[in-house]
């Protein structure tokens, strides 16, 4: 491991800044307006979008001949409106597994109360930190049904399909993925076509998603930080063409595949289309799109 040294660079102010891109090659038309963007959106967060303007070897940070802050802009535009796209579609998933989830799990212990059950979950740390979780989302919530819920009745927490409706996505798969229930948990990924493995994986990736969505991160070119579990044998249309499972097209697909059983007249399809279609400069090989990904049984 190198040894470390005190950080140096000092603070430059917006001006600076679009001198400094200027004497690296990047072309820049309007100053005052680049200079405005910097100042509003902030030079780290730009810099995300110009490293793949960057010559080789990148950490000279030198821009490729013909480079131009609007080609920045344009990255930060498109990966807006894409994280935009992706949070809509995502979010009929991330309902219709929640209700899933607590239905299926309702009928099966005929426990209205199973997700505050120590007796429900396989490990007991894993639960005992989840329970805090949802004791600190009943604590900030201002829903009327939890407060009518909890003036009224004498219980510590609410009935699970209520809990669920204040839930977000990551609480609920850490709930699925601590079920003690075996033939709960296989019940609830057959509802999707999935083994219990990969849907667990597969809803984790969803869930990482939704959250760099809902941060503001970058998203049209990232690289997934855990690879995703395929499964053995799948109940519905897939992919067939050769795919790197750690970029946002492989996540795309996921989220098709889900929406397609959860809402099979869903427009995913033509709606990214219509997206890429705004932004034609955008390079989808850098997304992970194959050739012909259009045509994929996944996505008709």
């Amino acid at each position: 491991m190198p040894n470390k040294v005190p950080f140096r660079k000092p603070y430059k102010n917006s001006h600076d800044l679009v001198k400094l891109l200027r004497s690296r090659g990047l072309i820049i038309s309007d100053i005052a307006k680049a200079e405005r963007y910097i100042e509003t959106i902030g030079y780290y967060r730009l810099s995300a979008y110009m490293y793949p303007l960057l010559q080789m070897p990148k950490k000279q940070h030198l821009f490729k001949q013909g480079s131009t802050f609007e080609q920045v802009m344009m990255l930060y535009r498109f990966d807006k409106k894409l994280r935009l796209f992706i949070f809509n579609e995502i979010e009929i998933i991330e309902v219709a597994i929640r209700n899933t989830i607590t239905t299926i799990v309702c009928e099966g212990t005929n426990n209205p109360f199973w997700m505050t059950d120590h007796s429900n979950f396989a490990n007991s740390a894993r639960f005992t930190n989840t329970l805090a979780k949802i004791d600190a989302e009943l604590q900030h919530s201002s829903e009327d049904f939890i407060t009518h819920f909890q003036n009224t009745y004498s219980d510590n927490y609410p009935p699970a399909w209520m809990l669920a409706e204040i839930l977000p996505l990551g609480i609920m798969t850490n709930i699925y993925n601590n079920l003690k229930d075996k033939k709960l948990k296989k019940k609830i990924a057959q509802k999707f076509g999935l083994q219990i493995v990969p849907f667990q994986s597969w809803m984790t990736i969803i869930t990482l998603t939704r959250n760099a969505c809902c941060h503001h991160r970058r998203v049209w070119n990232k690289q997934n930080s855990i690879r995703p579990t395929l499964p053995n044998n799948i109940q519905y249309p897939w992919l067939t063409l050769p795919t790197d499972v750690l970029k946002i097209y492989f996540d795309l697909s996921i989220i098709k595949y889900f929406l397609n059983i959860i809402s099979p007249q869903n427009d995913m399809r033509g709606k990214l289309l219509h997206l890429l279609s705004e932004f034609p400069n955008i390079d989808t090989a850098a997304m992970g799109f194959p050739k012909g990904w259009e045509s994929e049984a996944v996505w008709q």
